[in-house]
């Protein structure tokens, strides 16, 4: 957003006016919008119906699918850094990973820092934050806030409040919506307008579904990727190394709940793999192994997800008998994307499609045309100041996203961004192993570099044109043909770099 616009928001702030974008206009009347912000937690657009693809024809979200086909589905939203805790402080400044301090799961995060919600609040919102945020710390910005500790538990959850811990009976997932929807019922000030984040932990690895949902897909096959049993042949060491494959990383214990005392189950949950699993364990050997555990690792997946889909029909019942829908904003997006079996992998951190591209849908009534579909380039750091701009509130300066205000209503600004910057720091770690790198993409090519001691060389690059390969099978870095794609990238690179502040010695080691 350039100066002009944001002083433009700050003095309409000032004044007590909202911006003449978005939200400015309902603002203007006293009416700011309400913003219902759920988000999922490794929810992979491949297991979103509206999305298409080969799982879409299982009808895995109806509800979600509502969303698309009242609003905006965004089919190139990505990740500044595709793991938990970065994606959600991304989500709270409108920061890259280097300067909002969180590049990897691990250590603290600086709550004192400038968030959203705390300008949302100076600006007459209520807010609230229910369900997993992964940060370390006493929350702050919001009315209301509570939280799960870290990862969280599947079933009978404890949480964490302003007050202390608090302790719920049942599924994550419904008990995150169930306290959602008594805030919203009994506890905000219908005067005053509102945002409320509910934040599932579902559909996170070790993926334990509700009891009432293991009959789901029971009886279905769930159509395998075209690369569950990729080579990696054209690339290099950190494909080569990772700890992330179905075949050797996913543990039939802790993931497939296959012999052994689940904590997160009921008694009988998981009785029909495990029988399986004891007739016929000698067969069970090589690819025919790994195609067994894809099916028992996707239903589980996808009955986490259909959890999640089941409890957003519940938030757009409620909103529509309270009225609230015609005035209230919901989105729909997750931390970041997920593998279902591509490339033969599970989990994220790469920037290769499927982790760094995540789903994001928007309504929003009388705004957003329903069933439309945005393809510009946007990044979770946009989500900040989109929500700012919506409460027609004062954008900082510092932040690095820009509001997608102008896409939803259909109109995309001349000077919108036609690459993305991307950068993952979480290694040596001993849970998938993957080199740090970072890139940059456009609307065609991916260029990665990989880089560090234990890379051959201190860097490894690798280039992929995603119009003559989506599946990003064909590494072409080394390919003459595309020596002036691999210099006009680079420079790219080295732009973006610039832009965003990234300290010298960030992809040094």
């Amino acid at each position: 957003m350039d100066m002009k616009r944001r002083n433009f928001l700050k003095s309409m702030a000032v004044a007590g006016v909202g911006s003449c974008m978005g939200g400015g206009a309902l603002a203007a009347k006293g009416k700011r919008p309400n913003i219902v912000w759920i988000f999922s937690d490794d929810h992979s657009y491949q297991t979103i119906g509206a999305y298409g693809g080969r799982l879409a024809k299982l009808n895995p979200s109806p509800n979600i699918d509502r969303i698309a086909a009242q609003g905006m589905r965004f089919d190139k939203c990505y990740v500044e850094n595709s793991i938990c805790a970065p994606s959600r402080a991304a989500l709270l400044t409108g920061k890259l990973s280097h300067l909002h301090g969180k590049k990897t799961n691990h250590g603290g995060f600086n709550q004192d820092q400038q968030t959203f919600p705390k300008i949302l609040r100076k600006n007459g919102y209520q807010t609230a934050m229910i369900g997993k945020i992964h940060l370390p710390g006493k929350m702050q910005g919001f009315d209301y806030w509570e939280v799960l500790p870290g990862q969280g538990a599947y079933v009978n959850p404890k949480f964490i409040t302003e007050e202390g811990e608090t302790h719920y009976n049942g599924h994550v997932t419904d008990v995150i919506t169930d306290r959602a929807l008594r805030w919203l019922k009994e506890e905000r000030n219908p005067e005053k307008p509102f945002m409320v984040m509910i934040h599932h932990k579902a559909p996170h690895r070790n993926w334990h579904p509700a009891a009432r949902h293991m009959d789901k897909y029971a009886d279905t096959h769930i159509p395998e990727p075209e690369t569950l049993f990729d080579d990696y042949s054209t690339r290099g060491t950190a494909a080569h190394t990772q700890w992330m494959t179905i075949d050797k990383s996913m543990l039939l214990g802790f993931d497939l709940k296959v012999n052994t005392e689940n904590p997160d189950s009921v008694k009988g949950q998981y009785e029909r793999r495990n029988q399986y699993y004891k007739e016929h364990k000698d067969e069970l050997k090589g690819k025919d192994l790994v195609k067994w555990k894809y099916q028992l690792y996707m239903k589980d997946f996808m009955r986490c997800t259909w959890g999640v889909d089941e409890n957003v029909g519940r938030v757009l019942e409620y909103l529509e008998e309270a009225g609230l829908d015609e005035n209230t904003i919901v989105m729909y997006s997750s931390d970041q994307g997920f593998y279902m079996g591509e490339h033969g992998w599970f989990d994220k951190r790469f920037m290769y499609e499927e982790s760094f591209r995540t789903p994001l849908i928007v309504r929003w009534p009388g705004v957003v045309k329903p069933g439309s579909v945005n393809k510009d380039l946007v990044q979770n750091i946009d989500f900040a100041e989109t929500f700012l701009d919506i409460a027609g509130a004062p954008i900082p300066d510092d932040m690095q996203g820009r509001s997608i205000v102008p896409l939803l209503k259909g109109e995309k600004p001349k000077d919108w961004r036609d690459s993305l910057y991307y950068h993952y720091y979480e290694y040596p770690d001993r849970s998938h192993n993957v080199r740090r790198h970072e890139g940059v993409a456009t609307e065609r090519y991916k260029l990665i570099r990989f880089y560090g001691k234990d890379v051959p060389g201190g860097e490894e690059w690798e280039l992929y044109d995603l119009k003559k390969d989506p599946r990003e099978l064909k590494n072409v870095y080394g390919n003459p043909e595309y020596s002036e794609v691999v210099q006009e990238l680079k420079g790219e690179l080295e732009k973006l770099r610039m832009k965003y502040k990234v300290p010298e010695e960030e992809g040094q080691s």
